[in-house]
């Protein structure tokens, strides 16, 4: 199986546990770190909506946690489905593509188009103008 549908399949599968009561937008990730590793993530909404979390900033989160800063992202895939479990085009949201070029500016990101075809861009593709701290 190539690398990026081994990824695909586990972000389908981590979409299934996610939990999001008020949206029903269950989106799952699946990363590869530089490392090797494998991590997934789903989101997780809260009645209070600003305290939710997405599911690509939840698997980077875990992959920091496992690897410390030295964490590279080397490729991520986001599927997203309706309560009904049909797929939909979704991609990172903008603060997850931020996160996203934080860890990995050539990082391949896969994600569902409106024809149920899966695109893959750099994460920098996604977000051209990023912000940088500047330096001091």
């Amino acid at each position: 199986m190539h690398e990026i549908d081994a990824l695909r399949t586990l972000a389908v599968h981590a979409a299934r546990h996610a939990y999001a009561p008020y949206s029903n937008l269950l989106v799952g990730t699946a990363l590869r770190a530089a490392s090797g590793k494998i991590y997934t993530g789903c989101n997780v909404e809260n009645a209070s909506f600003p305290i939710g979390s997405c599911a690509e900033r939840g698997a980077i989160a875990t992959a920091v946690q496992g690897e410390g800063a030295q964490f590279a992202l080397v490729a991520i895939a986001v599927a997203a489905f309706n309560r009904a479990g049909e797929p939909l085009p979704v991609t990172p949201c903008g603060a997850c593509r931020q996160a996203l070029v934080e860890f990995g500016e050539e990082a391949t990101v896969s994600f569902r188009q409106p024809d149920g075809h899966w695109l893959e861009v750099t994460a920098s593709q996604l977000l051209p103008h990023r912000f940088s701290f500047p330096a001091g």
